[in-house]
């Protein structure tokens, strides 16, 4: 008798992830409204990120738009999403919670200004790690070569652009950028860090490019993480803060 193994079943769509879903498909849609680009990536199963952009960009549903969505590959897909995504742009990420470089990029990412989404399954990312997360508990390693995943995002993509028929929820509200906003005026914004000069550096925030004053916080090297705050760098964030 010859044994024959069984595929993981078909994850259920709990109401918490019909809600992460409802969410994260009204944010795609609101980013895609204002211009941006899809940022896909899937360390460990570069298809999976193939798939997503093909979805995105051609729809197989007549009448639907075209949507821009490019996916990355490569040995260093950090650099690959910090050289290609601008402010206001979106990346979706494919892969574990343990995943190096996808963390890596989630960390990263306020920095450059865009908004992350995250597919995975087994062990939860830490919250907050992403934007949104689209999870399935089910820690078997095979479910990422079934169709669990694409599932997924197909109902992502059918959801984004059922969100494009109801208008008036596509407008994004508008960023504070008002220097001495009550609101927002003691927060610090993540930066990273691209040239150091003595006493200064030039950091990449949400908003563009930026000098600032490093006299708080020391030596800092490029790619270094900080905040920032009225002009001046005031923490610098280690791997574990900035999670």
């Amino acid at each position: 008798m010859t044994a024959t193994a069984q595929l993981p079943a078909q994850p259920e769509l709990t109401p918490e992830l019909a809600a992460d879903l409802a969410a994260a498909s009204l944010a795609l849609a609101q980013r895609f409204s204002a211009g941006a680009t899809m940022w896909s990536i899937a360390p460990a199963c570069p298809p999976h990120a193939r798939h997503i952009a093909v979805e995105f960009v051609h729809p197989v549903v007549v009448g639907k738009r075209a949507l821009p969505a490019v996916a990355l590959n490569g040995p260093d897909l950090v650099d690959q999403v910090r050289i290609s995504a601008r402010s206001g742009d979106v990346v979706i990420a494919v892969g574990r919670a343990d995943e190096p470089q996808i963390t890596e990029v989630m960390r990263r990412a306020p920095a450059w200004g865009v908004t992350t989404f995250w597919i995975g399954n087994g062990e939860r990312p830490p919250h907050g790690a992403a934007d949104h997360v689209l999870w399935v508990d089910d820690p078997d390693p095979r479910l990422p070569a079934t169709g669990h995943f694409v599932l997924l995002y197909h109902l992502l993509w059918e959801l984004t652009h059922v969100c494009f028929e109801h208008p008036g929820l596509l407008t994004v509200p508008a960023e504070c950028t008002d220097e001495v906003c009550i609101t927002c005026s003691d927060e610090g914004r993540l930066a990273e860090v691209l040239t150091v000069t003595d006493g200064t550096a030039t950091v990449r925030t949400a908003r563009g490019t930026e000098t600032v004053d490093t006299l708080m916080v020391g030596d800092v090297a490029r790619g270094d993480l900080v905040l920032v705050h009225a002009g001046m760098a005031i923490s610098k964030l280690t791997e574990e803060d900035s999670r």
